[in-house]
């Protein structure tokens, strides 16, 4: 009985071979079909190409005005604060009173400031990215056109988790976005 139980499972080990087949390897099977593949690194596009270099100048300039205007609110608090310790044993209660109010507002308008601030940097963070993301698109589509490629993934943002350098095509987008823009200052 042995013996017909090995001969059953030789028959169907030879009958599934074609089965069993060891599947190619990924780059392997992609080689073999044609297909061609690049990635690309966002974040180097946006802190070396010119475009995002004066995008991100122009939310750095944006975001510097909000913390100056947040310092003058808060010297503003600091000085009131000052002035109501200093008054406390010289100040009428109903001046303390009255400033001690005047503080009050400004600490909440300063919170609401810092609030509407940050949504506001973060609305135009949005839309400059977008922007950017506008004036790539077409560069990434023309250049994976030209070069024959089948697939290109946003190096980071894509879940890949390893690419050889040698698909990184994020140069030659860099340059050819620098080089459909008008010049623009650093």
């Amino acid at each position: 009985m042995s013996s017909r139980i090995t001969k059953l499972i030789l028959g169907l080990a030879l009958a599934a071979a074609p089965f069993l087949a060891v599947a190619p390897a990924p780059a392997q099977t992609a080689a073999a079909s044609g297909m061609k593949i690049a990635v690309i690194d966002t974040e180097r596009i946006l802190l070396t190409s010119n475009t995002g270099k004066k995008a991100l100048a122009d939310l750095k300039k944006l975001q510097e005005a909000k913390e100056a205007e947040a310092r003058t609110k808060q010297q503003e608090i600091k000085d009131l604060q000052a002035k109501i310790a200093d008054g406390r044993l010289s100040l009428a209660q109903d001046k303390l009173s009255e400033m001690e109010k005047q503080l009050e507002a400004k600490l909440v308008n300063l919170r609401r400031f810092q609030e509407d601030a940050n949504a506001e940097l973060g609305k135009v963070r949005d839309q400059v990215l977008a922007g950017i993301d506008q004036k790539v698109m077409p560069v990434i589509n023309q250049v994976g056109k030209e070069l024959g490629y089948t697939l290109i993934f946003r190096k980071f943002e894509s879940g890949l988790i390893y690419a050889d350098e040698a698909i990184d095509i994020t140069a030659s987008i860099i340059t050819r976005l620098d080089g459909a823009a008008p010049a623009q200052g650093k």
